[in-house]
């Protein structure tokens, strides 16, 4: 008798291993069951349920019935010449957004994206001005990673993805219960297995949701910062003025105290010239995180395609770093990379039906896809 489904297919790549459990109770009750199927997705990598062996055939047939597979689409596919790449994808639900791959000696770090734009409107991002469509499904931000991992197993001497960033195009914490849940898939044994101090959360700071993320994860945390005071940040960042900067630190601090082990928040500091690069600048962020658990990440502007706005000059970088790093603030400047192919921190555009019209206010595209 063959099995019907009653309910819509589910996508496997949307389940965490809680969900899977409560989604094989009815079909086999056995706890196990949910290990060996998710090692067979993740690390035998078969999506057909019927090569699943060590499954009974009546299990198989039905698990066959109410699942269906799939992955975002690879609309495009670009190399830097610094060895990053960039994916197009368009998700499974429409629209399409961008994933960036960069790799650094052994490590290949993967910066997904969590959201069709994005709803912030910061003044040097070129994903905020596109305005906003809508969150990415659990399947479309673990998509993206497989996308990336199949390819992977294709160059062969590139290694694997050792880390996964939300660093991508959205604001992860506003699409909090995919995103939580796409964490604990990459970090999960069974699946990816990747270390929870190797998937990173950036957010712009969300302050309710931060909180949620102290009974919710152990992900590393990443805060966009780019400003050392309120006047400024509230400028640059706009939901500054709803959770000012004090406001922040103190959910950041919750946070770190709510982890198991001693851990750092990354602040991201984006330097724009004549803005935020100053001498001064400098000296007053040492000031603000002297006694905050952090690491900060000066990060060169990289040019968008609407704005004003400018690269700091690389003395202007230097001396920033050394001011910070002679007041004892662990300081890192990141590599612009990917910048030749709009890869490169800031520059995710993607393309989708914007819902805020920003992007009709601001410029045209030039990147154009069907959505289904």
């Amino acid at each position: 008798m063959t099995y019907i489904p009653t309910e819509p297919r589910t996508n496997p790549y949307s389940l965490t291993r809680s969900d899977w459990e409560e989604f094989l109770a009815p079909i086999d009750s056995r706890s196990y069951r949910s290990h060996q199927v998710m090692k067979w997705i993740y690390h035998s990598r078969v999506t057909d349920i019927h090569q699943m062996s060590n499954l009974s055939k009546v299990v198989r047939d039905k698990l066959a019935a109410i699942t269906d597979f799939r992955v975002p689409e690879v609309i495009s596919e670009q190399q830097s010449v610094d060895g990053t790449v960039k994916w197009v994808v368009k998700t499974i639900s429409g629209g399409a957004v961008e994933c960036v791959l960069i790799p650094d000696g052994s490590r290949n770090t993967l910066c997904v994206s969590s959201q069709l734009g994005c709803s912030f409107d910061c003044e040097f991002c070129a994903t905020g001005k596109q305005g906003f469509a809508g969150n990415l499904t659990v399947e479309d931000i673990v998509g993206q990673v497989v996308v990336v991992h199949d390819w992977l197993l294709l160059q062969s001497e590139r290694g694997k993805i050792s880390n996964v960033v939300f660093m991508g195009m959205g604001e992860p914490l506003m699409n909090f219960d995919a995103v939580m849940s796409a964490c604990d898939i990459f970090m999960d044994n069974l699946a990816f297995g990747i270390s929870k101090r190797r998937v990173t959360i950036s957010t712009v700071g969300v302050v309710p949701r931060i909180l949620d993320m102290c009974s919710r994860t152990e992900a590393s945390l990443a805060v966009s910062l780019h400003a050392p005071n309120d006047t400024l940040r509230n400028r640059l960042v706009p939901i500054n003025r709803k959770y000012p900067i004090s406001v922040l630190l103190d959910a950041c601090r919750q946070y770190l105290n709510s982890l198991h082990d001693r851990r750092i928040v990354t602040i991201e500091y984006t330097l724009i010239q004549d803005v935020n690069d100053s001498e001064d600048c400098a000296r007053e962020l040492s000031l603000l995180l002297r006694d905050f658990r952090c690491k900060v990440n000066l990060i060169p502007f990289n040019p968008i395609r609407l704005g004003k706005l400018k690269r700091s000059s690389d003395d202007a970088i230097k001396n920033f770093y050394q001011i910070l790093l002679s007041q004892g603030i662990m300081t890192t400047t990141r590599s612009t990379r990917g910048e030749d192919i709009d890869a490169a921190c800031g520059q995710l555009m993607g393309a989708f039906n914007d819902k805020t019209q920003r992007r009709v206010r601001n410029y045209t595209p030039s990147l154009h896809v069907s959505e289904g």
